[in-house]
């Protein structure tokens, strides 16, 4: 069974940055499609970013030039720099995982974390 863990959340001014963490277990990680998702008060979870097991990216519109995910293979674990942060990125940002390709939904969630950006 999957298990993705998410830290590194917190309040932040806007302008400033924050990095999430995302340790997996019991998966062949670098096999899996490794992803950022964000899910805003009374609005649905959208993607954030994506990393296939080759380190090939993607990115929300809103987010690219601000964020950026990257991985360790040998530490299955995947992270999640943000730079220039907007109120508007306030959110719990949940880890996902799917094995071998990057499709909508993925197979297994971390629980989230929540980031505040102050105004």
């Amino acid at each position: 069974q999957v298990q993705l863990v998410e830290s590194g959340g917190g309040l932040v001014q806007a302008g400033g940055s924050l990095r999430l963490s995302c340790a997996a277990s019991g998966t062949i990680f670098r096999l899996n499609c490794m992803g950022w998702y964000r899910q805003a008060p009374g609005k649905q979870r959208e993607l954030v970013a994506t990393i296939t097991g080759g380190g090939s990216t993607n990115y929300a519109d809103s987010v690219k030039g601000r964020f950026t995910i990257s991985r360790d293979n040998a530490k299955n674990t995947v992270y999640l720099q943000m730079n220039s942060l907007k109120p508007e990125d306030t959110a719990v940002y949940y880890c996902g995982s799917k094995a071998y390709i990057c499709s909508w939904p993925p197979g297994s969630w971390g629980q989230g974390t929540q980031v505040t950006v102050s105004s």
